[in-house]
């Protein structure tokens, strides 16, 4: 009998064993179990603390030591860049909102535009990487850690996102390029370079663009894509007990990525397409089970509000007092909104336009959508049903459990919307990834390396605790608002002359 003949019968009498005896399957479960605890350690010690060390990603810009609370530089930095944006562009949130709603409808029509999809298009796709299960997950997680005035400091966070969304997506189309597949090629990437060499800055925004490049691929492959598999295999066992097992992680992490390697093949134009679809799907499903719950609840709705405000400046709203509060908010609304960390803008630099300022205008819905419109609705769902009173559990399993208090079957409904807010975010933090990783390493074997690799990290997010998920995800995603925000405010002088020539135009 040869070797491949006595490996498959040892194969078929170890998986007759697993099957008629539970306890073989239990034990191997349980090695299975402590092998993904080992593999958690080595992960967080060996891959997340020397990446935040390298990068002083735990620097602290300001520290209370009544409070204990510390400010640390890179919100301090993502929430200051994003402030000097609304001020520098005369509050464009504002000022722009109503012609970026037509343009993304297409009410505004533009003749001899170039690109690879619609403004509606770019849009979704944007969207699809921004409304994922931060903001399911992340407004709980905040809610749960810093109370109900968590939810206020998001919503003051993504109103000055606005700005910061607006620029950067700006400047990716105005710096575009194609290449020799053509392809279109734009983002912080392309601006740090070619607009800070404008400048007479090339030893800057070369360098600039290639840590943005390096940080955006960790990025995708956090964020982007192991929080996503996390949070929606953490749906998925709450509503499917069977799979709360060390197999069963293995095993959704496997199927998810299969699903994402489906569509991801495809590039730009594909994602584009799908998202088109998903989006609206998506949003519309989960803003109408919310209005649901409120509308059942609408007795306790005023109160809630009250509540949410009343937190958002008093010490006694959980850890740390009114400045902790602010943080976890603001933390929280980065994280789910992306502005100012650059990752939208490669989205949007596919966009069909001749004039950057429409995709700009474009661009600054979706931090209006995605924070102040989806993500105040599930804190104001979380606070309205009290569900994260007590000893409540953290992440999505918390806005399942408030959507619960309504109807009991909400939570599958909610575990759809969940894979599908997740599948849609990896799918577009897929593309962001490889064009930077394109960027770094050229257009050979370059994208087939990024894909395989970010199909892996789908299973890896699935199996690991959501802590270390967490850690990895902030650390890789707010890091890329360092260089991001310095080529925002350097081109900001360009920029505010576009805009205003552009507003005048229209004016005539």
């Amino acid at each position: 009998m040869g070797r491949s003949s006595t490996a498959l019968l040892s194969a078929a009498a170890l998986a007759a064993s697993l099957f008629f005896a539970p306890s073989a399957l239990a034990s191997v479960d349980d090695q299975t179990a402590s092998a993904l605890a080992s593999f958690d350690e080595t992960f967080d010690r060996y891959v997340v603390r020397p990446f935040a060390s390298l990068i002083f990603f735990d620097l602290v810009f300001w520290d209370d030591p009544q409070s204990g609370v510390q400010i640390p530089f890179i919100l301090a930095w993502l929430f200051g860049g994003a402030l000097f944006c609304t001020f520098r562009f005369r509050f464009v949130n504002f000022r722009g909102f109503r012609h970026g709603v037509a343009i993304a409808l297409g009410r505004v029509p533009e003749q001899g535009a170039e690109g690879e999809v619609s403004h509606f298009q770019a849009l979704s796709s944007a969207l699809s990487a921004t409304v994922g299960l931060g903001n399911i997950a992340g407004v709980a997680v905040a809610v749960n850690k810093g109370g109900p005035g968590a939810v206020f400091w998001m919503v003051v966070a993504g109103f000055l996102g606005m700005s910061a969304k607006f620029a950067e997506c700006t400047l990716a189309v105005a710096y575009r390029e194609k290449d020799d597949h053509g392809r279109i090629l734009g983002g912080p990437m392309r601006y740090l370079d070619v607009g800070l060499r404008e400048r007479g800055l090339h030893r800057l925004g070369r360098p600039l663009a290639v840590l943005f490049a390096i940080l955006c691929v960790g990025g995708s492959l956090g964020g982007g894509n192991m929080f996503q598999a996390n949070q929606s295999y953490a749906q998925a066992a709450h509503v499917l007990p069977f799979l709360e097992s060390a197999w069963g992680k293995i095993a959704f992490g496997v199927g998810l990525s299969i699903l994402v390697g489906l569509v991801i093949v495809g590039g730009m134009k594909r994602i584009g397409k799908v998202a088109g679809v998903i989006v609206p799907f998506m949003c519309a499903t989960y803003v109408v089970a919310g209005v649901c719950i409120l509308v059942v609840n609408a007795p306790a709705v005023p109160a809630a509000i009250t509540l949410i405000l009343e937190h958002a400046f008093t010490p006694e709203a959980g850890f740390g007092g009114a400045l902790g509060v602010a943080l976890i908010g603001i933390q929280r609304a980065a994280f789910s909104n992306e502005a100012g960390i650059g990752s939208a803008a490669i989205a949007h630099s596919a966009a069909t336009t001749k004039e950057p300022i429409r995709e700009g205008l474009v661009a600054l819905l979706e931090p209006f959508i995605d924070t102040i419109v989806i993500c105040s609705m599930t804190g104001l769902v979380v606070v309205v049903t009290g569900a994260y009173l007590g000893d409540a559990p953290s992440g999505v399993t918390l806005t399942s459990n408030a959507f619960a208090t309504v109807f009991e079957w909400f939570p599958t409904v909610l575990g759809v919307v969940v894979l599908l807010f997740a599948y849609s975010t990896m799918l577009s933090w897929s593309y962001y990834g490889e064009r930077c990783f394109t960027f770094l390493f050229g257009d050979g074997v370059a994208p087939h390396v990024y894909r395989g690799a970010f199909l892996v990290f789908v299973v890896v997010g699935a199996v690991l605790p959501l802590d270390t998920v967490i850690n990895f995800s902030d650390l890789m995603m707010f890091s890329m608002a360092i260089p991001n925000m310095i080529g925002l405010v350097l081109l900001s002088p360009k920029l505010s002359e576009m805009l205003e020539r552009y507003l005048a135009a229209r004016r005539k």
